[in-house]
C-alpha cells in the first residue's frame, strides 16, 4: 500500500506571498515588470529555471511548460491559438490558453481563479494551480527560503485502505476523489487500483456550457462584421455579443442577440448563413465563450466612417480597435 501523506498548510505571510491566494485578475506582458529567480526543488532535487519567475500582486507565476516537464509531462505550445497542451505522467490532459479564465481538465471545463499570461514567449500561471494540476504538494521551506515540490503518488486501493480511508487521509471528499478519477458512485473500485488524490481547487467551479451551434454562430457574426479585423478585433466583436447576452436589455441567447433588431444586417440579408469562419474568427469565438473579454461591458460597436448621427455620438467608447469603436 502506498502511504499517503498529509497536505500541509502553509501559514506564513511569505509562503502566502509565493503560492498566491487572491481573486481573478488579468495580467499582460507589458504589467508584468517584477520579476525574480527563485529556488525550486522538485522531488528532492534544486533546479535552476532558466526563465524567471513573475511576481504579480501576491502571487508568483512560473512557466508551465518547463516546469510540467521537469514532472514528467509532456507540452506542446500551438502558437496560433496560443494554447499550451500538457499530458501529464498520470495520464491527465490539460489544455491553458493566454489570458483564457477557463481550462480544459481531462476534457471537462472548469474557471481557474487566476489567468494564464504569456510572457517573453513563456506561458506562466501561479505556481500554486500548477502544482495541482499536475498532481504535486507544495510548500515554502522556511529555514532554506525555497519552494518545494513534490509528486504526490496516487493512493493504492487495497481491502483495508479504502475510498474512505483515502478521504479521511488526504482532506477531500469521496466524491471529489470519485470526480477526480472519473468515476461514479456506483463504480466497484477494484482492489489495487490507483487513485489520484490531489483534487485542483477549481473543481467546484464548472464553466458556464456552450454548444457547438453557439460557438459555430458565433464564429461566423465575428467573421463576417471583423473578419478582415486583427485577433484582438474579433474578440472585441465576439464578446459585443456575449455582453448583450448577459444584459437585461437585449435577449439572453446568442442567436436571439444576432437575429433581432437591426444592429446585424448579414444575419438578415443571407451573408450570415453563407459564412465559412476562418480559424482566426473560430479562435476569437471560442476564447469569448471562454471568458476572455477585453471589452468588458461593451454592448455596442460602430464603425465611426459608416455609423453617424446623435445616437452613436451619445454613447460612451470604452476603446477603440481597428475600424471599430466599442461602447456602452
Amino acid at each position: 500500500m502506498i502511504r499517503p501523506f498529509k497536505p500541509l498548510i502553509v501559514t506564513m505571510a511569505l509562503a502566502l506571498l509565493l503560492i498566491g491566494i487572491g481573486p481573478m485578475s488579468i495580467v499582460s506582458a507589458a504589467e508584468t515588470t517584477n520579476k525574480t529567480h527563485i529556488a525550486i526543488e522538485l522531488n528532492g532535487e534544486t533546479v535552476k529555471l532558466a526563465d524567471p519567475a513573475i511576481m504579480v500582486g501576491n502571487r508568483t507565476y512560473i512557466p508551465v511548460a518547463r516546469v510540467a516537464q521537469l514532472l514528467g509531462a509532456k507540452t506542446s505550445w500551438n502558437k496560433a491559438n496560443e494554447e499550451l497542451t500538457i499530458n501529464t505522467a498520470l495520464g491527465d490532459k490539460i489544455v491553458l490558453g493566454n489570458e483564457v479564465p477557463v481550462v480544459y481538465f481531462n476534457g471537462a471545463r472548469y474557471r481557474m481563479e487566476a489567468l494564464p499570461f504569456l510572457a517573453d514567449d513563456r506561458l506562466y500561471v501561479p505556481l500554486r494551480q500548477l502544482s495541482e494540476l499536475l498532481h504535486a504538494e507544495l510548500k515554502w521551506n522556511a529555514d532554506t527560503d525555497v519552494i518545494e515540490l513534490k509528486t504526490v503518488e496516487p493512493a493504492e486501493i487495497t481491502d483495508e485502505f479504502g475510498l474512505d480511508q483515502i478521504s479521511e487521509q488526504f482532506g477531500v471528499t469521496k466524491e471529489e476523489l470519485l470526480k477526480r478519477n472519473g468515476l461514479s458512485g456506483e463504480s466497484k473500485i477494484a482492489a489495487n487500483k490507483k487513485i489520484k488524490v490531489v483534487v485542483p481547487s477549481f473543481f467546484h467551479k464548472a464553466a458556464k456550457p456552450f454548444t457547438e451551434a453557439d460557438l459555430m454562430l458565433l464564429a461566423k457574426i465575428t467573421m463576417v462584421e471583423a473578419g478582415y479585423e486583427s485577433y484582438e478585433g474579433q474578440l472585441a466583436l465576439a464578446n459585443v455579443i456575449l455582453n448583450r447576452v448577459k444584459d437585461s436589455k437585449f435577449p439572453d441567447s446568442i442567436r436571439d442577440v444576432i437575429y433581432s433588431g437591426r444592429q446585424f444586417p448579414p444575419a438578415h440579408n443571407g451573408m450570415l448563413d453563407k459564412s465559412q469562419p476562418h480559424a482566426g474568427a473560430l479562435r476569437a469565438a471560442k476564447d469569448a465563450l471562454n471568458g476572455k473579454n477585453n471589452v468588458k461591458d461593451a454592448v455596442y460597436f460602430f464603425n465611426p466612417a459608416v455609423s453617424k448621427g446623435s445616437f452613436w455620438s451619445s454613447l460612451d467608447v470604452i476603446t477603440t480597435i481597428g475600424h471599430h469603436r466599442f461602447a456602452k
